[in-house]
């Protein structure tokens, strides 16, 4: 992942999760505490094809997913705003995950 500054000057860096979607990491504008976001970029709500047509979709298949419209008014939220606490409190178990593959279990 390369880091880099946006045109406002905020740093950010974007790449894929395991799943092959794009991702980011940045860096908040909060003015009250140092801050990071940490997550998807893009919801990509999806719906199972057998679903859809329960509530008048028109799916191609009745297996699998399709996209689900969202309309341009509505937000969904995908990254979380996370301060330097909340990092370092994650950090344990993201280490323990990265050493073992698993994550740890009990209080950490």
């Amino acid at each position: 992942m390369q880091i880099k500054k946006n045109e406002v000057g905020i740093t950010y860096g974007e790449f894929q999760d395991s799943s092959g979607h794009t991702c980011s990491i940045q860096e908040s504008s909060k003015a009250s505490e140092p801050c990071i976001w940490l997550g998807v970029n893009d919801a990509a709500p999806t719906i199972m094809c057998r679903d859809a047509a329960l509530i008048g979709m028109t799916p191609e298949t009745d297996v699998g997913t399709m996209p689900y419209p969202i309309p341009e008014e509505v937000n969904l939220h995908t990254r979380m705003e996370l301060s330097q606490e909340q990092v370092r409190d994650l950090l344990p178990a993201l280490q323990h995950f990265a050493e073992t593959g698993e994550l740890p279990t009990g209080s950490i």
